[in-house]
């Protein structure tokens, strides 16, 4: 009777355990995704209005999205054939290399940051910059589609949170890193290092934080087993189901086609569409003001990550104490409508007291809101879905769709420099305005559609023909 016992304890205790574990490694993982992302996120704003120019970045930020395009047509195309812990792994290594690669070329005398002559150019600044803006829909973007297709909606609410808190303790130690490396001018050795010497170094650290990645998801995949890497039951059951019948959404439009097809899907985007847009505007007077208060790259870029530390302080902080205990308590509908409330107060304090101080304040919150608070819940809201969503229609929301909503900031951001300081204050007022109400909305009706997915075990991505299986084969 007590060997009966014990092993029904075990049985009890042996979910718990591989959900801990599955945790822990993947906060270890996020901790380097971040620790990587933070310091080449903000690294190419500093070495691209080094050699091309600040006023050039609403440009290159129009073309980003058009050359991202191929890349995420290949993504869609290989999805259908690598498993998903293996489009993490590849997409962690080529971007491994790829800062080798780039920090071998800052040192270029003519290339690199040797070259102080600005110039549109300069090709290198342009690519610099597009590589770093692929870095969030292919290894950050990833990393979210992998974790949401290995968690439930319960375990979404319980240990997102602390994912988010690994994440921010690795963009506080590699961005204060960063910080205190760049502010380096007497230590023996490093001192005597310039401006390129320093960001390629800052680049190599990047990279050996995106080779671990590989190691602690193999190591994942070993420790827990299958079973418990299911994620949402019921996509898991209709994607097997798809699998036997071979009716999976193949070829690299069907994420964009599943985004026209499924509101559900086009909320999320929109979601995304609507912050990038306030995101892109912000962070070019952002920009302005670090250029405008510092007199070199290296200053440049230990301004601004001084300012991304504090925005990665404050959001450990909020992830470790608020945002499992908000998506507990008040629940996803709720959270996934604070998201344009919170940026809309965000933007009122901007525009009521708008000095450089009070830019870079905003605009540190802003982003603290948003990877600390917005981004859990809204990666949780891929859950209910099939894999395609989660990862092909993901992949165009989070490279086309964002770096097309930073386009269309962009553009605005160029069209406002024809207006006078007098109209400027007012006409930002207004467009803000119709952003939030609009996005409020949008947040409303998702929140909506979510609960009631979770409520009946829906899965989003199904076609009529497949629902009309499914309930055949329930009766």
């Amino acid at each position: 009777m007590s060997s009966n016992l014990r092993d029904a304890c075990e049985r009890l205790r042996e979910p718990k355990h591989y959900e801990r574990l599955k945790l822990f490694f993947l906060s270890i993982t996020f901790f380097m995704v971040i620790a990587a992302y933070s310091i080449i996120r903000d690294l190419k704003n500093s070495i691209f209005s080094s050699v091309v120019g600040a006023d050039y970045i609403p440009y290159v930020k129009i073309c980003v999205w058009i050359f991202l395009i191929p890349a995420i047509l290949f993504y869609s195309k290989i999805v259908d054939k690598v498993r998903r812990y293996n489009l993490l792994i590849t997409y962690s290594l080529v971007y491994a290399v790829l800062c080798l690669f780039f920090a071998f070329f800052l040192l270029d005398p003519v290339r690199g940051l040797e070259n102080t002559n600005q110039s549109p150019y300069r090709l290198f600044g342009w690519i610099f910059f597009i590589f770093a803006e692929g870095f969030s829909p292919f290894v950050l973007g990833v990393f979210w589609a992998f974790s949401n297709s290995i968690n439930s909606p319960e375990s979404a609410k319980n240990n997102y949170g602390i994912m988010v808190s690994g994440s921010k303790l690795g963009g506080m130690f590699s961005t204060g890193l960063a910080w205190l490396f760049f502010g380096m001018h007497t230590t023996p050795f490093f001192g005597k290092l310039t401006d390129a010497g320093k960001h390629s170094v800052i680049l190599i650290f990047a990279s050996i934080c995106l080779f671990i990645i590989p190691v602690l998801i193999y190591a994942l995949m070993k420790v827990v087993p299958g079973k418990y890497l299911h994620g949402y039951e019921s996509a898991y059951k209709a994607e097997k189901e798809r699998g036997k019948r071979d009716k999976a959404a193949t070829g690299m439009f069907a994420g964009l086609w599943m985004i026209l097809k499924y509101p559900y899907v086009l909320g999320i985007f929109s979601m995304i569409f609507f912050y990038e847009i306030l995101n892109t505007i912000m962070s070019l007077l952002r920009v302005k003001v670090a250029q405008s208060a510092t007199s070199s790259v290296g200053e440049m870029s230990q301004y601004l990550l001084g300012w991304v530390f504090v925005m990665h302080f404050v959001g450990f902080l909020v992830s470790l104490i608020g945002t499992s205990a908000l998506m507990r308590k008040l629940g996803t509908k709720t959270c996934v409508m604070l998201i344009p409330i919170s940026m809309g107060a965000m933007v009122l304090a901007f525009i009521m007291g708008s000095s450089p101080f009070v830019l870079m304040a905003t605009y540190t919150l802003m982003k603290m809101i948003n990877y600390a608070f917005s981004s859990p819940v809204m990666e949780s809201l891929y859950i209910p879905t099939l894999k395609d969503i989660k990862f092909k229609s993901k992949s165009w929301i989070d490279a086309f769709g964002s770096k097309f909503a930073k386009s269309s900031g962009s553009t605005i951001n160029i069209l406002m420099g024809y207006l006078g300081p007098a109209l400027l204050m007012p006409v930002y007022s207004l467009f803000f305005a119709v952003i939030i109400g609009v996005w409020f909305v949008a947040a409303l009706l998702l929140g909506r559609r979510f609960d009631k997915a979770i409520e009946n075990k829906e899965v989003v991505g199904l076609s009529d023909d497949d629902d009309r299986e499914k309930g055949l084969k329930e009766a």
